[in-house]
């Protein structure tokens, strides 16, 4: 009987909220809203302002006539480059640097949070993520300075290691094939440990009678680990999942810049590098912002198609 009264009163307040127009919660609770002013100011300037500037993609935009007086020309930006030939090369290497970077990058952090969680010692674990994660605050260019000192083949420390050993110098950041191992090596190196760190946040809200009844079933660590563990940051992952695909026609510019070399250039022209190239060492800003556009529509697509097939297979995704 109490049960059902609480409910009906909750029913009767929420009827009455209903019945309430917005003055009164603006009044009851202007506080929060003033406090919401800020971040919001700060999108609506910052994020949503500048997508003014998305018109210049329709534009022949040139700078004696100005952002008004350029001639609007449609879709004849976009026709220009997809006839490109960069922009083909583009494609093919950013999806193909991502779609790997995705593979292994996003899988390792599933794999180090899970063993770092089976880790009984707190300090140990302790010490483990916090090396783990601090080459995430290392900036590329940082991080493009230490990959040469260790993998340059004329003077790098491993090379010279290798040569003392009585083996060949192995062109890691001088040839194409090894370069692209090596940049995806060190980009799983700098981005496993901030992942790891929220996976294991994931794992610490697993209840922890499941493990207690897992282990009364008989099932060791291994098996603890695939039915309790992953199920249970099953919607981290999916979540993070998600987000990474709209980065898939992306990728980092930065990490592209402090790796690359004139020795390789086989997979070094991505959408974000041709974008920099056509807009500020070309100055046609048209083709750029095209080309942007183009990026940031079809990542939308991926994850809003991603989001879809989760909510397919059960999960709540993000919209």
């Amino acid at each position: 009987m109490a049960t059902s009264d609480s409910r009906n009163e909750t029913a009767l307040t929420l009827s009455k909220d209903n019945k309430r127009g917005l003055f009164y919660f603006l009044r009851r609770d202007w506080q929060l809203y003033f406090l919401l002013l800020i971040p919001l100011a700060m999108a609506l300037v910052f994020k949503y302002a500048p997508m003014f500037g998305l018109t210049l993609a329709f534009k022949d935009y040139k700078i004696a006539k100005g952002f008004w007086g350029s001639e609007w020309v449609g879709f004849e930006v976009f026709l220009d480059i997809f006839a490109k030939p960069d922009f083909i090369k583009a494609i093919r290497n950013t999806l193909m640097l991502n779609i790997l970077d995705l593979t292994f990058s996003f899988t390792m952090p599933i794999v180090l949070a899970l063993l770092i969680n089976e880790i009984k010692s707190v300090m140990f674990k302790r010490v483990n993520q916090t090396l783990l994660y601090l080459p995430h605050f290392l900036s590329w260019v940082i991080i493009g300075a230490i990959a040469y000192q260790l993998l340059s083949e004329g003077s790098g420390m491993i090379n010279n290691l290798i040569e003392q050993l009585g083996g060949d110098r192995i062109p890691f950041l001088q040839e194409d094939t090894n370069w692209l191992i090596s940049y995806l090596l060190i980009g799983v190196w700098q981005s496993m440990g901030w992942g790891t760190i929220i996976y294991l946040a994931a794992m610490s809200g697993i209840n922890p009678e499941l493990y207690e009844a897992a282990i009364v079933d008989g099932a060791g660590r291994w098996r603890k680990m695939w039915n309790v563990t992953l199920p249970g940051i099953r919607m981290t992952i999916v979540t993070l999942l998600i987000l990474s695909l709209g980065h898939v026609m992306g990728g980092s510019f930065e990490r592209i810049i402090a790796l690359q070399n004139k020795a390789t250039t086989e997979f070094t022209t991505t959408i974000p590098v041709l974008v920099y190239r056509w807009g500020i060492e070309s100055g046609n800003f048209s083709r750029a912002t095209a080309l942007g556009l183009f990026q940031a529509i079809i990542g939308l697509i991926l994850v809003l198609i991603a989001d879809r097939i989760a909510k397919k297979l059960g999960e709540d995704g993000l919209i």
